[in-house]
């Protein structure tokens, strides 16, 4: 096989970095700059083990469970491994040791330092030490003789010298390296090294080349070089069997060279060019690890074999090509956790995942493995042990329990080529990391963060709130093991496993409660463990291993008790709602098969989501699962991908970011700590080479933004709608909050509508330059009235008279709708309030069922005529004077005193349409502002009881005795004048009323006033008859003369109701008002302000008619 180069992966923060292999191979080992020494189980693993060694590790030597460290305290370390338990200080020097290397039967450890001395120490006795001087700058290496005989150094002084160990002289002397002061200013670090067998030559990285020098004549042999490498080498390696030298350079290339021939074999150029500063060959001499100067590490592999040969072995086609077959996909690919799965090198890739907290490798490559090796054996069993790797052998070990398959012939197929079964994912707790760790996070969410520290020293529990108003941080003794936590702001949730001795235990600290006894603990029943929790407003939630959701209130009362239908997975609360997210069956091919249960716990308990199936990314498994601030569920899968529940649409799953967009390097995680949707923001913490962060030094949270996976989001037209839909989303949490009763800001809900209408307007205004008319009319029916107002005059001014009047059809059926659906929800408050007043009454015939069926009759008359229906309007206006006018103000520009009106000439011309509807927000507020006007102002998701609407007015109406129709119009008079506060509408319609224009233009600009103040606010009265002169002249001779028809038409057919009016007037009023009185009162009706809807209206106009 050819040599493969494997991607590298952060291993350690920038600076020096060693690497090495253990004894068995099984392993890489590294060191760094940040103190730390991990054991990586293969290239890809996620978890490696991680040892402290110090602030600072320069190098580090291993052998025989012994670990040697260099580091920045002037000491040289000794540690077991892999426990990495100290064990005493080897010894130490003035300045830092810069080299540390082991003997071949790693008996003595040679050092080499910073203050020029060079020691070599016996690890049993520490007080056997030899110091070998001579140097004059900071040594940069040592080197071992195999047989313990000569010891190599070089140093900054540029020599390079061989020390006589049993004389503590010096051998031979050669000037070969560049001089410098400090190790920081060398071109090379100089990794020179013996030949591993007998120690025949010397090899010492000179320039560019590798000068090669014979034993005890120390006569220079031969140089290996090559054209490849450009820059100084830094470090040189030999590998096991002593035939082949890896070299690495500063500008970051890898060459390997036959000694016996001085051939070139491999040449390597590291991805980014960094330099490399640590080489070490597999003890099988298989694989090469190298990193570099910026902490990555990375691997070669399929090189040569323990004896020198190419491990390149191949099998007969035939058994070849049914492997290829049945192994489509890459052995290591690992379907539930690519980053966790381990090499095959390594002989733990597939008896280790029962160690594994976050999830287990896949199951494939060992299940297909047993069924193709023993129907291979049946043709070559010989063949298939020189071709297998450790691994193999390993995998035959494991399935050696299973009953041997019947031989088959060399053509007969295998038993099962269908797709494997995905081993499903192990419970946990979202926001924790992996149990194993000795310091690890129990959870970190948007209260608090729960840490355990589990070590010699301590085994407790640190809680910490972000907010110290809650509650002050607290530290818990660990006695019981507890190993998952919940955190609110009313408790702290912690659950155990079981022991022999001990069940699981469910224990809660109630530090929100008022009385002295705040802890309670609940013991499962026996062989039931806790697997998953979490904690609401008011109550607490465990999944146990008996598939069972158990529910307590946060004062320890057990409540709900319910079934899940397959193992948990994971689980969240927050306020009344309870999320678990379990297997729902067996997934294939790498894909997991989840389902989620939503529940409400509140006073009205109700499941939202019954099991459905979860989505998640191809291969991917979960990652976090939780709730917004706001209350909305929500998760994260392994690929990075964040899935918000979209209530608008069916309480379906929308992707609303991609956490590897803001990742640089394949190997970086976000790791996800609260989402909140207003404002946007992803709160995370950037994992550089790990799925998870360390509890030291305390991780900073990134913010990241959300997009939706919107196509062609480079374009204007793409971008605004990513823009106009993720604003839809991401405000249905308000819709959730007002239909449960929670308390919110209203104003959030009114900029998130001007947004989404300034949004609209601009997509509509860019069809209308690309003549997608069709396209503009799809996206008026998203628009508001005012902005539909405000399309129909960007569609006129923009000369598409077609769209423009279909548009103003639009316009009115729209209008239609709203009045509609305004008259259906009074008279279901109407039907609701009757009915829980008349849960308090008996059986018995009363007034108010007399009343009620009443009302029912007038209910199918209005079904029946028009004017039947004009009468319950009027019924409605005794008891709600307002409302009527709401009502009857959707069908147009109307005397709300008249008895019947036509619906043709409110839709006869387009003009009137708009004016209908720009005048409706003034008199029609929106429903949900309008039934949320009395409430008070408070926090965001500030859990109240449902406060019911005002029927004060309703049961008013209903209680008093019925007006005789031919008093009716009396008694609205009546009304209107003790008024206090007249509402504008009202006061403008009499104006208009009292005052008809005798003339077109007159009428014209009666009703076009008001978009002239719209786009000119600061024009006087003759500013505004002169503008409404120059439009009127604008229009065609048709629409003039038709304005003038109209205008005549309404004086003749108005005329004999204004006279029963004013005698209505007349005959009523004790103070008339004089003409002076009158004309003043119009003009400051006029100029009354606006609704705050205006301001929204100018900006919008003022976008649509902005000339270009």
């Amino acid at each position: 096989m050819p040599l493969s180069q494997k991607p590298m992966r952060y291993g350690h923060t920038e600076g020096h970095t060693d690497v090495c292999f253990n004894d068995a191979g099984s392993c890489i080992v590294t060191c760094g700059s940040d103190g730390d020494v991990r054991i990586w189980e293969g290239l890809d693993d996620d978890d490696p083990k991680s040892i402290n060694v110090g602030e600072k590790a320069y190098s580090f030597a291993l052998k025989n469970g012994r670990l040697i460290t260099a580091v920045s305290n002037n000491a040289v370390q000794i540690h077991t491994f892999p426990d990495g338990v100290p064990d005493g200080i080897l010894t130490r020097f003035t300045m830092n040791a810069n080299h540390v290397a082991f003997n071949a039967d790693g008996s003595k450890v040679a050092t080499g330092a910073n203050d020029f001395l060079v020691k070599t120490v016996e690890v049993a006795d520490s007080s056997q030490q030899k110091t070998f001087r001579g140097h004059d700058a900071p040594v940069l290496s040592v080197s071992f003789d195999p047989q313990d005989a000569f010891l190599a150094s070089a140093s900054c002084d540029g020599s390079v010298r061989v020390w006589k160990i049993a004389e503590q002289i010096c051998e031979k002397s050669w000037p070969l390296l560049q001089k410098c002061n400090d190790v920081v200013d060398a071109k090379s670090i100089c990794r020179l090294a013996w030949e591993p067998k007998k120690g025949k030559f010397l090899a010492i990285p000179v320039e560019k080349v590798v000068s090669v020098y014979r034993r005890e004549t120390w006569d220079h042999q031969f140089d290996l070089s090559d054209n490849f490498i450009s820059q100084p080498l830094n470090v040189v390696a030999w590998s096991p069997c002593g035939r082949f030298v890896a070299a690495g350079s500063v500008g970051g290339c890898i060459v390997i060279w036959n000694v016996d021939k001085q051939q070139c074999l491999e040449r390597v150029k590291h991805e980014k060019g960094y330099t490399i500063c640590g080489l070490a060959w597999h003890p099988e001499g298989t694989q090469v690890a190298y990193t570099d100067t910026e902490g990555n590490l990375g691997l070669l592999e399929n090189l040569f074999g323990a004896d020198g040969k190419q491990s390149n072995t191949k099998v007969p086609a035939p058994a070849s090509k049914d492997y290829d077959d049945l192994f489509d996909e890459d052995d290591s690919e690992d379907f539930l956790n690519r980053d966790f799965v381990e090499p095959q090198s390594s002989p733990k890739a597939v008896t280790n995942y029962e160690d594994d907290d976050l999830t287990v490798p896949s199951g494939r490559p060992r299940n297909r493995g047993a069924i193709i090796e023993d129907d291979e054996n049946s043709i070559d069993l010989g063949l298939l042990k020189a071709s297998s790797a450790p691994d193999k052998r390993d995998e035959e070990d494991d399935q050696g329990s299973l009953p041997p398959a019947p031989p088959q012939s060399p053509t007969q197929r295998p038993l099962y080529e269908g797709p494997m079964p995905t081993p499903q994912q192990k419970p946990f707790q979202s926001g924790s990391t992996p149990v194993h760790l000795t310091h690890r996070f129990m959870v970190w969410n948007s209260i608090g963060i729960i840490r355990c520290y589990n070590d010699e020293q301590d085994n407790a529990i640190e809680v910490e709130f972000h907010d110290t108003a809650i509650h002050h941080a607290m530290h818990l003794p660990n006695s019981l093991n507890h190993t998952m936590a919940d955190l609110s702001s009313e408790a702290v949730l912690l659950a155990c496993e079981s022991t022999e001795e001990l069940v699981s235990k469910l224990h809660c600290i109630h530090f929100n409660s008022w009385d002295s006894n705040k802890e309670w603990t609940v013991d499962m029943l026996q062989d039931e463990e806790v697997e998953a929790l979490c904690l609401g407003q008011g109550w607490a939630a465990c999944a146990t291993s008996a598939l069972l959701i158990r529910v307590f209130t946060v004062g320890g009362v057990q409540k709900e008790l319910f079934s899940l239908p397959g193992p948990v997975v994971s689980m969240a609360g927050h306020g009344e709602q309870l999320l678990v997210i379990f297997h729902r069956g067996t997934g294939f091919d790498g894909d997991q098969c989840f389902g989620v249960q939503l529940v409400e716990l509140g006073r009205r308990k109700r499941q939202i989501l019954h099991g459905d199936p979860l989505p998640l990314s191809r291969k991917s498994y979960l990652a976090w699962v939780g709730f917004s601030a706001e209350g909305t569920p929500s998760y994260v899968d392994s690929e990075g991908v964040v899935r918000l529940l979209n209530r608008g649409l069916g309480n379906t799953w929308t992707p609303v970011c991609d956490t590897r967009e803001h990742s640089k390097g394949k190997s970086d995680h976000s790791w996800i700590v609260g989402i909140h949707e207003s404002p946007q923001q992803l709160r995370c913490i950037p994992c550089k080479g790990a799925r998870f962060p360390p509890t030291l030094p305390r991780p900073a949270v990134a913010i990241l933004p959300f997009k939706l996976p919107f196509c062609q989001t480079a374009t204007d037209k793409g971008l605004m709608e990513e823009q106009f839909w993720r604003s839809v989303l991401f405000h249905n949490y308000l819709e959730y909050l007002s239909r449960n009763g929670y308390e919110y800001d209203e104003s959030v809900k009114g900029r998130a509508t001007q947004e989404q209408q300034n949004l609209l307007m601009k997509m509509f205004a860019l069809s209308c330059t690309l003549e997608r008319e069709f396209r503009c009319m799809e996206l008026a029916e998203l628009m508001t009235q005012n902005a539909m107002g405000l399309a129909v005059k960007y569609a006129s001014r923009s000369r598409k008279l077609n769209l423009a009047q279909r548009l103003s059809e639009l316009a009115a059926e729209k209008s239609a709708e709203l009045a509609a659906v305004e008259e259906r929800g009074e008279e279901e408050e109407e039907e609701d309030f009757r009915s829980r007043l008349n849960a308090g009454y008996s059986q018995t015939p009363t007034e108010w069922s007399q009343s009620k069926a009443r009302s029912l009759q007038h209910q199918q008359s209005m079904e029946a005529t028009l004017e039947a229906e004009e009468d319950e309007e009027e019924v409605s206006e005794e008891a709600k004077p307002t409302k009527a006018v709401i009502v009857s103000s959707s069908q147009g520009r109307v005397n709300p005193f008249k008895v019947s009106s036509s619906q043709k000439d409110s839709v006869a011309h387009s003009t009137n349409i708009l004016d209908n509807m720009t005048k409706l927000p003034k008199k029609n507020p929106a429903p949900i502002r309008r039934a949320t006007a009395s409430k008070e102002k408070g926090p965001v998701i500030k859990p109240l009881v449902p406060k019911p609407k005002s029927k004060q007015a309703t049961a008013a109406a209903f209680f008093q005795p019925r007006t005789p129709s031919s008093e009716k119009k009396t008694v609205e008079e009546k009304g209107e004048k003790t008024e206090a506060a007249p509402s504008e509408t009202q006061t403008s319609t009499e104006n208009d009323e009292n005052k008809r224009p005798k003339t077109g233009f007159q009428t014209w600009l009666a009703e076009s006033r008001s978009f002239i103040l719209a786009e000119n606010p600061d024009f006087e009265e003759t500013e505004i008859i002169r503008e409404g002169m120059a439009r009127f002249r604008g229009l065609s001779p048709e629409e003039r003369t038709a304005w003038t028809e109209r205008a005549k038409g309404r004086e003749a057919g108005d005329s004999g109701e204004r006279k029963k009016r004013k005698h209505s007037e007349d005959a009523n009023s004790d103070v008339q008002e004089s003409p002076e009185q009158k004309s003043e009162e119009n003009h400051s009706s006029a100029k009354k302000p606006k609704p705050s809807d205006q301001a929204a209206i100018q900006k919008l106009s003022a976008f649509a008619f902005k000339q270009t």
